[in-house]
């Protein structure tokens, strides 16, 4: 195996880019996606997805020879291929591998004897050995595991986490061979602050990615359905949690909507995969399902607090502040705010959404939703609900109940529990 080495990242989104500049301060590192206006945004010196701050990435670049290209010649001399690209679900919730399968027929087209490809895509226990380095093999002529290695290590980017960014995060490493096992753990624990866990297989490493999200898909599951059920009985959820948080052992969660690339997602390979072996993972199906339809949840209780209040919903102006999956981030993947929006539309077309972090392009081609472009000040005293489904910095500067045409039989339900308790009329 070769003594220097060169890395290759494929994939620049918002698991890639942390993952390559974070390997450019110690390793020659290229990045390679397939669209340009991404690298030439990157190469410019600015990450859209905020994921890496401008200084960072610029230092990357103009000090450590960081570079990112669309010209797979640029990293044919790399020996140390890095996948990470995403790994969705169709409209029917089955894996879609086709990312994958393409990154791979990528690696395929430039790996040589000696190299070692590593996966960092969520993925069920398996995909890396029977789905993808297959077609690396195909493509390239080696045999794996002899021409060519392989390894995988689980991405654990939080998206718009400044605290736990990829260099403090501890990995999860494998290898195809004891000897790349080794040579991968050493590769990230080169740019690692605290360290890795070195897993026995490939198969395992897979597994404990898999485990991480779906185990927080099942908790908060619990969280929802208990958040229905108080509200159903009058008790307010979020005291009920932090009474019973009072004990030691108690893991503290909140309801919620459940977006984003992860959690959301990466149940249902799991699911998929365990039915191949005969095991129906209820608990795992139930808890997709309630959450799932946590947005339709939450537009029917705000119908029912304004009819509760006199306010007609026919027609009724409506302002949902934030539609990105999370707070303080412009990542709009699998957004359940849309749910909200889809359920109040079929009783009103008034509808406005705000969000300074979200890029309005790409809102209208993903959803074909408009985001207002009036600010703060335009949209009070205009509307006769109003739902904070996102609890974005900018939105608990300002008294929610100023944007209603009649603060005292407006509504405002507040999805996150972070706001006053004293202005709103209904909260998950």
């Amino acid at each position: 195996m070769q003594n220097i080495i060169k890395i290759a990242v494929v994939g620049l989104g918002y698991v890639g880019l942390p993952l390559a500049r974070l390997f450019s301060t110690k390793f020659e590192t290229i990045g390679y996606d397939l669209n340009q206006s991404r690298v030439d945004m990157l190469m410019s010196g600015h990450d859209a997805t905020l994921e890496v701050d401008d200084a960072l990435l610029q230092e990357a670049i103009h000090q450590h020879g960081f570079r990112c290209t669309t010209d797979l010649e640029q990293i044919r001399e790399c020996n140390f291929y890095v996948v990470a690209v995403p790994t969705p679900v169709d409209e029917n919730n089955r894996p879609d591998l086709r990312p994958l399968w393409g990154a791979s027929e990528t690696v395929g087209k430039v790996i040589s004897k000696g190299d070692v490809v590593v996966y960092e895509s969520t993925v069920y226990p398996g995909v890396t050995e029977e789905e993808c380095l297959p077609v690396v093999e195909k493509v390239s002529g080696l045999k794996f595991n002899v021409d060519f290695f392989a390894g995988y290590s689980p991405e654990r980017i939080n998206p718009g986490d400044k605290l736990h960014t990829v260099e403090k995060i501890k990995k999860v490493t494998s290898g195809s061979t004891p000897e790349i096992a080794d040579l991968v753990d050493d590769v990230y624990n080169a740019v690692l602050v605290n360290g890795t866990h070195k897993a026995p297989s490939i198969k395992v490493a897979e597994a404990s990615k898999i485990i991480e999200n779906s185990q927080r898909d099942v908790n908060i599951a619990f969280m929802n359905e208990l958040a229905k059920i108080f509200n159903a009985m009058g008790i307010d959820t979020h005291d009920a949690i932090e009474a019973a948080s009072s004990k030691w052992n108690f893991i503290k969660l909140s309801p919620g909507l459940v977006g984003g690339h992860c959690i959301s997602v990466d149940p249902y390979y799991l699911i998929q995969k365990a039915q191949v072996y005969g095991v129906l993972p209820r608990v795992m199906f139930a808890a997709r399902r309630l959450n799932d339809g946590m947005g339709e949840y939450v537009a029917q209780q705000t119908i029912k607090q304004m009819n509760k209040k006199g306010v007609l919903v026919k027609d009724a102006n409506i302002l949902i502040l934030g539609i990105t999956f999370k707070e303080n981030c412009p990542d709009i993947r699998n957004t359940k705010v849309v749910d909200i929006y889809s359920t109040l539309h079929e009783y009103t077309s008034n509808i406005s959404v705000y969000d300074p972090w979200a890029n309005p392009l790409m809102v209208k081609r993903e959803y074909g939703i408009e985001l207002s472009s009036q600010d703060v000040e335009q949209m009070k005293g205009r509307f006769d609900a109003v739902i904070l489904a996102v609890a974005h910095r900018q939105f608990l500067d300002v008294n929610v109940r100023d944007f209603l045409k009649d603060p005292e039989h407006g509504v405002v339900y507040d999805v996150k529990g972070v706001l006053d308790r004293s202005y709103i009329d209904g909260r998950l």
